[in-house]
């Protein structure tokens, strides 16, 4: 059940309507709580926990990083390092994102490794020559992103 903010602020929501909008279920919300993933903001008069919007949308980032085969607990490093970081890190932010970014494709390479030993030698000549130019050069571009970060912090 939706709770009506007391003058302007944002909503809140009791934990069955928080795991209806994202789209998990109750369980599933417990048990992020109980890993420190989310938290509730504060309690109701008949102490319900109640959740925000900032916490809906974590949810929905937390799914989406499991479904890029992240595990919770990599998932919960990446949060506690953005708790740490001030407003002003926001490139930082960006650039610990990428970072996850690249590690789900590094993961997702090495499952494509199988793949690539089923395929005859013109095909995985085929397929380097199509993804190699663009994929080097964005590889390149993190590299660099990446040790630029290092040496500021």
């Amino acid at each position: 059940m939706r709770q009506a903010p007391a003058g302007p602020g944002p909503s809140l929501y009791r934990i069955g309507e928080l795991a209806r909008l994202a789209g998990v279920s109750t369980r599933t919300i417990d048990y992020y709580t109980g890993l420190g993933l989310i938290k509730p903001v504060k309690r109701s008069k008949g102490n319900y926990r109640l959740y925000d919007d900032e916490t809906l949308e974590r949810i929905r980032r937390i799914e989406q990083l499991k479904a890029q085969k992240f595990s919770l607990e990599e998932i919960r490093d990446h949060f506690l390092k953005l708790q740490r970081a001030s407003p002003n890190e926001l490139v930082e932010r960006k650039l610990a994102d990428l970072q996850l970014h690249l590690a789900q494709v590094e993961r997702e390479a090495k499952e494509l490794e199988a793949v690539l030993d089923h395929l005859k030698p013109k095909q995985v000549a085929k397929l380097f020559r199509a993804i190699t130019p663009q994929t080097a050069a964005c590889v390149e571009a993190l590299m660099l992103l990446l040790s630029k970060s290092e040496t500021m912090l």
